[in-house]
C-alpha cells in the first residue's frame, strides 16, 4: 500500500492539533487543512472523486459538479473545490441543517421565557431529602441532570441553568465548590436524545436518515445506562478523595435563579414536548403519522406561544418575542451548521489522502475492536483539543460508514461509542464553553475541574469500550 498520502494526512492532523491548541478559530483550521489536503490529493493524481464517493452522491442527489466540458463528473479542476463546498451547503448537509437551526432556535426560546429553568427547579427538588449525605445529594445530580439534557441539549446552557438553580444547593448542603461544580459538569458528558444536534447527524451515519432519531436514541439509552452508572459511583469516590486531600470550601452561597419573574410550573413541560411528540408520533408507537424532529421543534415553539398569550395576555410581545427563535436559528447557524460543513471538508480531505485506509490496513491483524477502539479513543482526544464535541465529531463522524463497509458491519457499531466519546472528551477539555463558564461562576479553575472529572471520563470511556466492542 501506498502510504505517501497518509503520512502527509498525518502531519496536517498534527498541525491542525497545534493550530487549535493554540487558539486558532476551529472554523477556519479545519475549512483550509480540508481543501488544502483534497488540493494536495487531486495534485499527486489520487482518485479523489471515488474515495469521496462523489460518483454515489451525484447519482442520489441528482446533482453533479459540471466541468468546462459540460461533463459531470465531479471534482475535475481548482475551480470545484469551491462548488464542493457550496454542494454540501445545499444539498448534502441541507435538511440536517434545517433541523439543527430549528433545534437551536427553540433553546433559544424556552431559555427567553423561563422554561428551562422551570423543568430544572422540578427535577432537582428531591435533592433537599439527602442533608445528612450531600456527598450523595452530589452524584444524585448526574443522573438527574443527564436526563435535564436530553430536553436542553446545550452543555453551556444547562450547564448556567445548573449553576444557577443547583450548585447553591448543593454548597449549602456542605459540598464542597469543586465537587459541585465537577458533578454539573457530568451532567453534559453523555450528549443524546431527539433534540441533541450531534446525535440527529449520528442517525444520518448510522442509518442513512436522521428521520431514524427515535430508534437512534433508543441504541443511545441501552449504552449509557451502564455509564452512568460508573459515572455515579467514581465520581462518589474521586471526590471523598479530592475533598480530603484540599480544603474543603463550603461558602455559603445564596440561591439565585436568572429569571426576572416566576414562570407557571405548566411551562416545564415544554422543553420535554418535542421528545414526547418524537415517541408518540414514531414507528415505535406503530403511528400512522411520523414526525421529524423540525417537525416536532415547530410544533413545540408554537405551544409554547399559545402559553405565552395565555398567561402573559400581550400579543405585541409574545410576537416580539418570537425574535428570540430566529436568532437562536442564526446563531447556531453560524456556529454549529458552519462546522459541520467545515468538519465534513476536514473528513473529506484525510478520505481523500486515503488516511482511512491506512487506518484500516495498519489495524487489520487487530479486527474490528482494534479499529474500534482507535477511532473511539481518537475522537475523545480530539474533543479535549478541540474543547468541542462537535467539533470531534463532525470531523470524524464522517469516516464511520467508509470503515464499517470494510469491515462488512452495521455503521451503528463505529458511530454509537464514537457519539458519546465526543462529548465525553468535551467534558474534560479545559478550553470547552461548559468549563469555563461553571468555573468562571464556581471561582474556581477549569484546569480544576478537569482534574475532578479526568478519572470518571477515563473509567467509563474504557468500560463503554468493553460494554460496547467486547
Amino acid at each position: 500500500m501506498d502510504f505517501t498520502g497518509p503520512i502527509i494526512a498525518f502531519f496536517f492532523i498534527i498541525i491542525v492539533v497545534r493550530l487549535l491548541l493554540k487558539k486558532y478559530n476551529p472554523h477556519a483550521v479545519l475549512l483550509f487543512s480540508g481543501l488544502i489536503m483534497m488540493l494536495v490529493s487531486w495534485l499527486l493524481g489520487y482518485e479523489i472523486n471515488s474515495l469521496l464517493n462523489l460518483e454515489g452522491l451525484e447519482r442520489k442527489m441528482k446533482i453533479g459538479f459540471k466541468s468546462t466540458s459540460g461533463e459531470s463528473s465531479s471534482i475535475n479542476n481548482c475551480l470545484d473545490f469551491i462548488k464542493y463546498i457550496v454542494f454540501l451547503f445545499q444539498v448534502k448537509h441541507a435538511k440536517v441543517s434545517l433541523l439543527i437551526m430549528t433545534i437551536g432556535g427553540f433553546v433559544a426560546y424556552i431559555n427567553k421565557i423561563g422554561a428551562s429553568t422551570s423543568l430544572v427547579n422540578i427535577v432537582t427538588k428531591p435533592l433537599n431529602i439527602f442533608k445528612k449525605n450531600p456527598n450523595i445529594a452530589a452524584v444524585l445530580v448526574i443522573p438527574l441532570g443527564q436526563l435535564l439534557f436530553i430536553c436542553i441539549p446545550s452543555a453551556a446552557g444547562l450547564g448556567l441553568l445548573l449553576m444557577a438553580s443547583v450548585f447553591p444547593v448543593l454548597v449549602n448542603l456542605g459540598v464542597s465548590r469543586l465537587s459541585a461544580v465537577s458533578v454539573i459538569t457530568a451532567c453534559t458528558a453523555l450528549g443524546m436524545g431527539p433534540a441533541s444536534a450531534m446525535s440527529n447527524k449520528a442517525a444520518e451515519f448510522a442509518y442513512g436518515d436522521s428521520e431514524m432519531i427515535v430508534t437512534y436514541f433508543y441504541d443511545q439509552i441501552q449504552l449509557a445506562l451502564p455509564i452512568s452508572l460508573v459515572f455515579i459511583v467514581v465520581y462518589y469516590f474521586t471526590n471523598r478523595y479530592y475533598d480530603s486531600k484540599e480544603t474543603h470550601d463550603n461558602v455559603k452561597i445564596e440561591k439565585k435563579i436568572n429569571t426576572e419573574e416566576s414562570v407557571p410550573i405548566i411551562y416545564s413541560l415544554i422543553p420535554i414536548l418535542p421528545i414526547i411528540l418524537l415517541i408518540f408520533f414514531s414507528k415505535i408507537m406503530n403511528s400512522s403519522i411520523i414526525l421529524d424532529t423540525s417537525t416536532a421543534m415547530f410544533i413545540s415553539v408554537f405551544v409554547a406561544i399559545i402559553f405565552e398569550l395565555i398567561f402573559k395576555r400581550n400579543l405585541k410581545e409574545v410576537f416580539k418575542s418570537l425574535n428570540i427563535f430566529w436568532s437562536g436559528m442564526g446563531n447556531i447557524f453560524k456556529t454549529v451548521v458552519t462546522l459541520i460543513i467545515v468538519a465534513d471538508i476536514f473528513a473529506s480531505g484525510l478520505l481523500s489522502l486515503n488516511f482511512i485506509n491506512a487506518l484500516i490496513y495498519i489495524s487489520e491483524n487487530l479486527g474490528l475492536v482494534g479499529i474500534g477502539v482507535v477511532m473511539v479513543i481518537l475522537i475523545f482526544l480530539s474533543a479535549m483539543i478541540m474543547g468541542s464535541g462537535n467539533a470531534a465529531f463532525f470531523s470524524f463522524g464522517p469516516l464511520a460508514p467508509e470503515i464499517s463497509q470494510r469491515f462488512n458491519i452495521e455503521a451503528i457499531e463505529f458511530i454509537l461509542p464514537m457519539n458519546l466519546a465526543a462529548s465525553m472528551g468535551r467534558t474534560v477539555s479545559p478550553v470547552s464553553g461548559v468549563l469555563i463558564a461553571t468555573a468562571e461562576i464556581a471561582q474556581v479553575s477549569s484546569m480544576q475541574i478537569v482534574k475532578r472529572n479526568l478519572i470518571p471520563m477515563l473509567v467509563g470511556l474504557i468500560v463503554m469500550i468493553i460494554y460496547h466492542f467486547i
